[in-house]
């Protein structure tokens, strides 16, 4: 079938909205037409280039150069299912559905061990190849397409892994599913599960886009007492306090006497990282806002063109401080993306003020733009927006 979708040739350039060719599902395949796509800072760094290695990393890797462009985008959204393969029994024809870009196959040793957001089926993540059976579905002209985390949301359709989506109540909006299934977990996630925060903690969030309101509502339902956003946007900070922080500062180095103050010098029990673009100039200032025993978790996503990280190891040691990298904010999500939605039902999570601005898939290079310069917490592409 043809639909129309939203194409990257490459770093630097703008997304091209095209008519691609999908195939039809195979086994344990699924079709779905997209309702609501969230605008992820994760797929600009494909525009800038954060994400894709260098060749001095390729060099030290001995890995070869990826090959992901053309790249169809999108890894947040939801949808419904048109059509299911041979072999799918999760899902029916009809049934609304959260994306999830973190696959999760149930067998490997990390599925079984809890730890389903670093599944080994994560591998196919940045392959233009379907993890089904390594052959491709998606097609633009004689080019075959990467799906961004074999999702690829900016299209009208998607050919999906059965793995791939989590079946949602019909009543749940799509656009609070969308963001469930990558911004609102990570977040929820990073504060809570990664960071371990506790009642009484003092947590510092140092950015609040879309992944870091939601790291302060996370810190929020675990109890914490004193919850300090950080952010160089005025309006972000002022949000910030709808999601849960007690306290606001525009920059890392301001927090530093605030949180002296308010925990007697004692500093934050958690550190969470999530800037769009995570400069490493910002780890030090990070583990300088830590307690001892303290934990930091570094959520966003740093270029791979700032490999050095400026660290004093003695401090670390000597003060047992921890530095954790966090995948999915630790999250697994079979689990996550119907307890955060039930939570949203009840009215303890917000998201629906996560949503800032809609957009068409033609709007796509604006969402993006806006996003780039802080005008929105979470932008999203409505399908059904002419």
């Amino acid at each position: 079938m043809k639909c129309r979708a939203a194409v990257l040739r490459g770093v630097g350039k703008d997304w091209e909205v095209r008519e691609v060719d999908l195939d039809p599902p195979r086994n344990g395949e699924v079709l779905v037409r997209m309702a609501v796509a969230g605008i992820c800072h994760s797929d600009d760094h494909l525009f800038t280039g954060d994400v894709v290695p260098t060749p001095e990393v390729l060099a030290a890797s001995g890995l070869p150069a990826p090959d992901w462009f053309p790249l169809l985008g999108g890894h947040e959204g939801a949808g419904v299912v048109e059509e299911i393969g041979p072999s799918v029994t999760t899902v029916q024809p009809g049934d609304h559905v959260a994306m999830s870009f973190i696959p999760a196959c149930g067998n490997c040793r990390f599925c079984v061990n809890g730890q389903s957001y670093i599944c080994d089926a994560g591998a196919s993540l940045f392959v233009k190849e379907m993890p089904t059976d390594g052959t491709c579905r998606r097609h633009l002209g004689d080019e075959n397409l990467l799906a961004y985390g074999q999702l690829g949301t900016f299209a009208e359709y998607a050919v999906l892994s059965e793995r791939s989506v989590i079946k949602i109540d019909d009543a749940i909006p799509f656009h609070a599913a969308s963001l469930v299934s990558c911004a609102v977990s990570t977040g929820w996630g990073s504060a809570t599960v990664s960071a371990g925060t506790e009642p009484g903690d003092t947590v510092v969030v140092i950015g609040t886009g879309g992944v870091g309101m939601n790291a302060l509502q996370g810190a929020r339902a675990a109890g914490a007492t004193y919850i300090v956003g950080v952010d160089p946007i005025e309006s972000k900070r002022d949000s910030a306090k709808i999601f849960g922080a007690t306290h606001t500062v525009a920059s890392a180095e301001e927090a530093i006497p605030l949180v002296q103050n308010i925990t007697a010098g004692a500093m934050a029990d958690r550190v969470v990282l999530t800037p769009g673009v995570l400069h490493v100039d910002l780890i030090p200032l990070a583990m300088t806002l830590l307690r001892k025993g303290g934990t930091c978790v570094a959520t966003g996503i740093t270029p791979f063109s700032e490999p050095l990280v400026p660290l004093v190891l003695q401090e670390m040691v000597l003060s047992a401080k921890q530095l954790k990298g966090v995948l999915y904010g630790g999250m697994n999500p079979r689990t996550s993306v119907p307890m955060l939605l039930s939570m949203y039902r009840a009215g303890v999570v917000k998201l629906d003020e996560l949503v800032t601005r809609h957009y068409t898939l033609d709007e796509i290079n604006k969402a993006f733009v806006d996003l780039r310069e802080g005008r929105n917490i979470r932008g999203i592409i409505d399908f059904a927006r002419l």
